[in-house]
């Protein structure tokens, strides 16, 4: 047939299929909502340094309360940058934080860990973080590394720079990494910085974001606004995320709750482009109900989806790239529940938009953090990732000449055309079982359960991460104990 039968004018795609919980007229109104909150109700700074940076930008201060005027909340949002790419630790571009580009990933700071060998639901240790990060690393469809859990056998307040050891010399992804303070901040940095070969070189190639996190509503500790300083002072990307619980920390209608979050991120926008303007910023959302018969923040509710969808949309309105969540629950086993959880919130996710989307190794409300859902996650998602990749229609595709040619009551089996396009047009499976009955039954007759049990255990004691080099090892070993000595020195004055 020929090609010019198909010539369309002013032919639509639909390259990737995509959802919007929101018009542009409902994103302009809870931007303009939150911008109304902070120019009128303002929110509460406990920096000093954050609040002198306020008042020359034009903000009214009084106390602790800063007020935004609107022309300054709406050049922040002008002058962050639409696109930022993160490298991976060689230095490649591999994460393009930009329209619909879709990366998964875990999360990190779980109080526990369930061991993916006893099962037992227990304290992290650094050694879990290493495994996390060998995990990530083998995974197909994990794009990044995070902690799984907040390593207990370490010097408490260096449990972040502990973690980034771990996770710098275990996989070569880029990282999304959190601190509890600048100090350990700098630490990090200074560590990237020798993998990277130099500061300028870790700013023109970034392989790790760092993260904050505010206290919703409308209250900013120092911890987290001076991390958005010193990113924006180290031109490096920051993702500074509110957490926020509808009907607790915020109203209990999905609107209020979506201005609560995007009103608290942009006290931390505006901080760091006063500090240099077009600093790279990424929307933060961690945002979901409270469980009024629990109290828990709930990761496996449909109004996490349902609300995350929505700040997406905020954010690609605002032009900003965003953090998103998914691939977690509330379950506490690795169960049909975490499941539908999971993969209900991957697929909302995805067709979302959102830039990156971490939590997926999240259990029982985020107090637990398991390589196992990663690893079942990374099934769901591959899934995911093949409907998001749509239907390619052209003349080959359409393949017309082919459908004449077997003709009616034929087959395609035998034809070059299937040979030449079954692999990339068929997702393929490597925990769900496709199997016939009896073959099944010969394999093990093993549940989805017991599959990823298996392959998590088998990544662990095989998958081998590229290393550093032994001087690269020897300089971070060399920052991780100065930054223990520092430490030392701070505890014994606090005894004093």
């Amino acid at each position: 047939m020929a090609k010019s039968q198909y010539v369309r004018a002013n032919y639509e795609v639909n390259a990737t299929p995509q959802f919007s919980v929101l018009s542009r007229d409902q994103c302009e109104a809870i931007y303009l909502g939150a911008i109304e909150v902070l120019e009128r109700t303002g929110a509460e700074i406990h920096s000093e340094e954050a609040l002198a940076i306020f008042r020359r930008g034009g903000c009214w201060v009084d106390g602790n309360r800063v007020r935004f005027p609107s022309r300054l909340v709406e050049w922040a949002v002008r002058t962050a940058p639409s696109r930022i790419v993160i490298s991976d630790r060689n230095g490649k571009r591999t994460m393009f934080l930009e329209w619909q580009n879709v990366y998964y990933g875990p999360g990190p700071t779980n109080t526990f860990t369930l061991d993916p060998f006893t099962g037992e639901r227990r304290r992290p240790t650094k050694a879990d973080t290493a495994r996390a990060a060998i995990v990530a690393d083998a995974l197909p469809n994990i794009a990044y590394a995070m902690d799984n859990g907040t390593p207990m056998d370490v010097t408490p307040t260096l449990a972040d720079v502990h973690a980034f050891q771990a996770l710098v010399t275990n996989t070569t992804k880029p990282i999304i990494h959190w601190g509890f303070g600048v100090n350990q901040y700098q630490d990090i940095v200074d560590i990237a910085a020798v993998v990277a070969g130099g500061t300028k070189e870790l700013q023109q190639r970034p392989f790790f974001i760092l993260y904050a996190e505010s206290s919703p509503p409308l209250r900013h500790s120092a911890e987290a606004i001076d991390k958005a300083i010193f990113t924006a002072r180290n031109n490096l990307p920051c993702i500074y995320t509110p957490c926020v619980l509808a009907g607790g920390v915020a109203p209990a209608t999905m609107a209020g709750a979506l201005v609560i979050a995007v009103a608290d991120f942009l006290v931390g926008l505006v901080a760091g482009q006063l500090v240099r303007e077009g600093s790279p910023f990424i929307m933060g959302g961690l945002i979901s109900i409270m469980d009024m018969s629990s109290s828990i923040l709930s990761y496996g509710a449909a109004e996490l989806s349902l609300l995350s969808a929505a700040l997406t949309n905020v954010a690609r309105y605002m032009g900003l790239p965003m953090f998103s969540t998914a691939g977690c629950g509330d379950a506490k086993v690795i169960d049909t529940q975490l499941a539908i959880e999971a993969a209900f919130s991957i697929l909302a996710a995805g067709l979302s938009g959102a830039n990156l989307i971490h939590d997926c190794n999240y259990m029982e409300y985020g107090a637990t953090g398991s390589l196992e859902l990663m690893v079942m996650d990374d099934e769901i998602i591959g899934m995911v990732k093949r409907i998001l990749r749509g239907i390619e229609v052209n003349d080959e595709t359409l393949a017309v000449d082919v459908i004449d040619r077997v003709g009616p009551g034929g087959h395609f089996l035998g034809e070059e055309h299937t040979l030449a396009h079954f692999r990339e047009e068929f997702w393929w499976p490597t925990l769900i079982s496709r199997l016939r009955y009896d073959e099944w039954k010969m394999n093990g007759a093993k549940t989805m359960g017991q599959r990823v049990k298996e392959k998590t255990q088998r990544i662990i004691n095989e998958h081998q991460p590229e290393p550093l080099p032994d001087k690269v090892l020897k300089e971070i070993q060399a920052i991780i104990d100065r930054a223990e000595a520092r430490e030392a020195v701070l505890k014994t004055k606090l005894k004093k």
